[in-house]
């Protein structure tokens, strides 16, 4: 667990573009040694005295696993799936910006070309094993609402494509850009959670991530601190959302090995994707889409039940 000062507080999110852009306003735009760039973007973009923020970059299982453990709450904010959300609604509350909708798209399931899987259908008359990017993540909740007790191998996100390539699965379920990119890579589709959920519901966008805060620190700092934090959150994703370049410059900087994002016609796609006016306040729309997800993965006994979704 990150060391901090006692006013900094601990921010977890996934390494995908959407997550990564929403929240450099809030220590400004620094390379990947923590090393600000000069200039005003080099800065934070807005007052968020007395706190101080320690971005974390998890892949979004680790940070399921991490805040279900309920021996402590590791991050202060952290993303997580919506459908981990049951197992720990009694310690976060969930913040009404930064979440992932998809509006009639979603993760994709996707074989081999020479798969003779073509359609959800045939998944759901078959007995394929399918690489899922963890067990907590809402993209395996819905696979288990279209097929239930679908055999599933549990992988690191960024290891199913080569998985599902090899043959050593008969599907993959794909997060992240890999949504964008899987026909590069030989792949071909055979469903969309998202469109599934669309028409499902008629008409819902399905809840894919979530950021929630600690309940914690409205005991460690005041009543009212999850309010105030949640406040600067939106604040922070409203600059990276207006800000594209330099959102994207950030990215840039910070790519590792995800050369994908010297595309900058795919980022944008995706950030126009997961970075919507629903990731800027879900409002209603977002609580009824969470509420009816977590409802039906409660009623199929893939989640606990949640009576109260707590929103900030």
């Amino acid at each position: 667990m990150t060391t901090t000062t006692d006013t900094t507080l601990t921010l977890a999110h996934s390494p995908d573009a959407d997550d990564l852009v929403m929240f450099w306003p809030l220590t400004g735009i620094r390379t990947p040694d923590g090393t600000p760039i000069e200039g005003p973007l080099g800065k934070p973009q807005l007052d968020t005295a007395p706190f101080t923020f320690d971005l974390i970059a998890r892949d979004v299982e680790e940070l399921n696993q991490a805040a279900i453990d309920d021996s402590s709450t590791p991050y202060d904010i952290t993303a997580i799936s919506c459908a981990a959300y049951p197992k720990l609604q009694d310690r976060y509350r969930i913040t009404r910006s930064g979440a992932s909708f998809g509006e009639n798209y979603g993760p994709k399931l996707v074989v081999r070309e020479d798969s003779a899987l073509q359609t959800l259908d045939d998944l759901i008359n078959a007995d394929p094993l399918v690489a899922v990017p963890g067990l907590n993540t809402s993209a395996s909740m819905t696979l288990n609402l279209i097929k239930p007790g679908v055999r599933t191998d549990p992988m690191l996100f960024s290891s199913i494509t080569e998985a599902v390539n090899q043959g050593r699965v008969d599907a993959g379920l794909l997060i992240h850009e890999a949504q964008l990119t899987f026909k590069d890579l030989g792949l071909r589709a055979i469903g969309d959670m998202g469109q599934w959920w669309f028409a499902h519901t008629s008409g819902l966008p399905i809840p894919l991530g979530l950021n929630v805060i600690a309940r914690s620190l409205d005991t460690r700092f005041g009543p009212g601190t999850t309010d105030r934090v949640s406040d600067m959150l939106s604040e922070s994703i409203r600059i990276a959302h207006e800000e594209r370049s330099a959102s994207k410059q950030f990215l840039k900087l910070n790519m590792g090995t995800r050369t994908e994002w010297n595309d900058d016609a795919l980022v944008d796609r995706y950030l126009d994707m997961y970075v919507s006016p629903m990731t800027l306040d879900m409002g209603d729309p977002g609580r009824n889409a969470i509420n009816r997800f977590l409802s039906e993965g409660a009623s199929a006994k893939l989640c606990p039940e949640c009576p109260d979704i707590d929103i900030t």
